[in-house]
């Protein structure tokens, strides 16, 4: 395993209860493990405790084979890190950002150049990172978090403030990722995104894990597959949903035979979905 977290506990300072409570998961070279939740479920934190951020927990976090606490400095040689809120020197370029970066590794890296190609940034290279829209910013974000040639990518809310192209794009990249082998660990908000890229989610309530399993299971598990059927009814368009059951009741067959029927396609569950009956909340 590239991670592997047992009964992982954590609690602030003055805090009544853990932000993260008994926490257990594991994530193997090359899969996209999602972590998903409401605000305060302890996604971050437990994401902190990886990262090497947060000390004064209890229980096991590993990474590479080792304890996160017995590895040094020499950690962030093997891991690429993306935090939702990036981080970057302003008055310097994209290219100089990069470069700055770069120097701080002993490992060898990936040249800016062909980084920002791959993150589309490529035309705004030597543009002051000060003028860069929010998606700008993550996507240089994510070209920082790979100069190393990572093994472990922890990467939150990836596609934040991107447009439709660009945040399918990144999703891409890492993808691409993980079929070289990184294993991705992706805290995020975006049930799209998580629907897309992930192998394995996590849900987390309240500071525990309350399910695990692949996006395609859940969806399967927490819904109904039916049948939405447009059709043409008292001048407007409606729309009707049937049960996969249905599909040879008389109403159905009704509806067909009518002739004002535009569009027939199936549904089964979306993680949105799967998200509220989980976590009994809402996004």
């Amino acid at each position: 395993m590239i991670i592997e977290v047992r009964d992982l506990r954590m609690r602030y300072r003055g805090a009544a209860a853990d932000a993260v409570d008994g926490v257990s998961f594991s994530v193997e070279p090359g899969e996209i493990f999602g972590f998903l939740g409401p605000n305060g479920a302890g996604k971050s934190t437990t994401q902190r405790i990886l990262t090497r951020l947060l000390r004064g927990f209890s229980g096991h976090a590993a990474v590479l084979g080792r304890p996160v606490q017995t590895w040094g400095p020499d950690y962030y040689e093997h891991i690429g890190v993306g935090f939702e809120l990036p981080a970057h020197f302003s008055k310097l370029t994209a290219r100089e950002n990069l470069a700055a970066f770069a120097s701080l590794y002993a490992v060898p890296t990936e040249e800016p150049a062909a980084l920002l190609a791959q993150v589309d940034l490529a035309d705004a290279a030597d543009q002051r990172v000060s003028g860069f829209s929010k998606g700008m910013q993550m996507r240089l974000n994510l070209a920082r978090a790979l100069l190393n040639r990572p093994r472990v990518l922890f990467l939150d809310e990836p596609t934040s403030g991107m447009d439709p192209v660009h945040a399918n794009a990144v999703r891409q990249l890492i993808r691409d990722q993980a079929t070289q082998g990184c294993a991705v660990f992706l805290p995020t908000h975006d049930m799209a995104t998580a629907e897309q890229l992930c192998d394995r989610v996590a849900f987390m309530v309240a500071g525990r894990i309350v399910a695990i399993d692949t996006p395609r299971n859940f969806r399967l598990a927490h819904g109904q597959p039916s049948v939405v059927v447009e059709h043409r009814s008292d001048g407007g368009l409606r729309r009707t949903e049937f049960p996969l059951v249905a599909l040879g009741s008389e109403a159905f067959q009704e509806l067909v035979r009518g002739g004002a029927v535009e569009t027939i396609h199936t549904r089964e569950a979306s993680l949105d979905d799967v998200f509220v009956t989980v976590t009994g909340g809402r996004l």
